[in-house]
């Protein structure tokens, strides 16, 4: 098999040894003579695999006992609605616009009749190249939450001091950055995530939120209400099953690396050494304001289209996949979560530098 480096944002790459547990046990999990995704949701074994994917997060993010922990279905979109459906409804639901993800957030909250949303801070005026500053002061205290997105995948900035609200409660989408940067649970009162780029595979979606934030609104939908999906243990309906399984076998692997701390350490190195080729290139530049530059996601240009079309050709040719930039961005965008190697990174940067040798540099 030829190697080659998966710079995609999500669906993202996967721990290979991960892979290959997945692989040994496909057919025949634990003696059962079925496989994982054969397994009954009521079954023990699977039951098992649960309460151990939920077990392991809460260690690996130190999850306070009054916090529920979800595995869900729908994606981090479906969040964008289930969010000001049990949280905000006659209520002042206040956002944070920082990309492409927040304005979707924002946008499906306005579509609750009885939900009052607000923009309290915005980059849209820089083309969302920087985090704007989010101050206690600007913050209605009777609001129902704040809503952040830790890391703008797209755009490839993150949130690393995590603003004071005072009692209105934090809500973050994490999807790009969980368990990749060490936040501290009880800052927030509800967190989500998609699972495609440091979790598992897609399918699943975690939602971590705080007990006393839940049951308190009439919800249409049994489906969209984290009380009932709580009380059910996450198994109101079939769960994505094979998807909670990867995810506990991530959580595992992710502990024996160290934990969250280990892996933000380790992302943080493999970053330097793309911005540090960035920052000292004549050729390639980060469009990114630099203090709230993204360790996850990283988006460079060269001096014109042209030259990043035919860089872009030249990384695929050289088994460089997904590296293209976002439609809306353009460029190239490195995404380099917990399993994508630091070779990777290394490789990368080589690229760059023969690139730049031949096609020089004035930026």
């Amino acid at each position: 098999m030829k190697t080659v480096y998966n710079f995609s944002a999500g669906p993202a790459v996967l721990p290979k040894s991960v892979l290959e547990k997945a692989q040994s046990e496909l057919v025949n999990y634990e003696n059962s003579g079925m496989s994982v995704m054969e397994l009954s949701h009521r079954s023990s074994l699977f039951e098992t695999i649960i309460e151990n994917a939920e077990t392991l997060l809460r260690e690996l993010m130190n999850i306070p006992d009054n916090y529920k922990v979800l595995f869900l279905q729908g994606g981090a979109s479906m969040q964008f609605t289930m969010v000001p459906l049990n949280l905000a409804q006659n209520k002042t639901a206040l956002y944070v616009n920082t990309g492409s993800w927040a304005k979707k957030a924002i946008s499906e909250a306005k579509k609750i009749d009885n939900v009052d949303v607000q923009v309290i801070a915005s980059s849209e005026d820089k083309n969302f190249t920087y985090i704007p500053e989010i101050s206690k002061e600007d913050i209605p205290q009777d609001a129902a939450y704040v809503h952040i997105t830790t890391n703008n995948t797209i755009e490839g900035t993150t949130i690393y001091n995590i603003p004071d609200t005072g009692d209105v409660p934090l809500v973050a989408d994490m999807s790009s950055n969980i368990l990749s940067i060490d936040y501290n649970v009880a800052d927030f009162g509800l967190i989500y995530a998609g699972a495609q780029k440091n979790i598992g595979p897609a399918g699943l979606t975690v939602v971590i939120v705080r007990d006393d934030l839940i049951g308190q609104a009439d919800v249409l939908s049994a489906m969209l209400d984290y009380d009932i999906q709580a009380k059910n243990g996450s198994m109101y309906n079939t769960p994505p099953t094979y998807s909670i399984y990867m995810a506990k076998l991530v959580f595992e692997w992710i502990k024996e690396q160290g934990g969250v701390s280990q892996m933000e350490k380790q992302n943080k190195e493999k970053a330097a050494i793309l911005y540090d080729e960035i920052d000292s290139s004549d050729l390639f530049s980060s469009p990114v304001n630099q203090k709230d530059r993204s360790i996850n996601n990283i988006p460079f240009i060269t001096r014109s289209d042209e030259l990043d079309k035919k860089f872009n050709q030249e990384a695929l040719a050289a088994g460089f996949e997904n590296l293209k930039g976002h439609r809306s961005v353009g460029g190239m965008r490195a995404s380099l979560y917990n399993a994508f190697p630091k070779s990777g990174v290394v490789a990368l940067v080589d690229l760059m530098k023969k690139f730049e040798a031949e096609n020089g540099g004035t930026k």
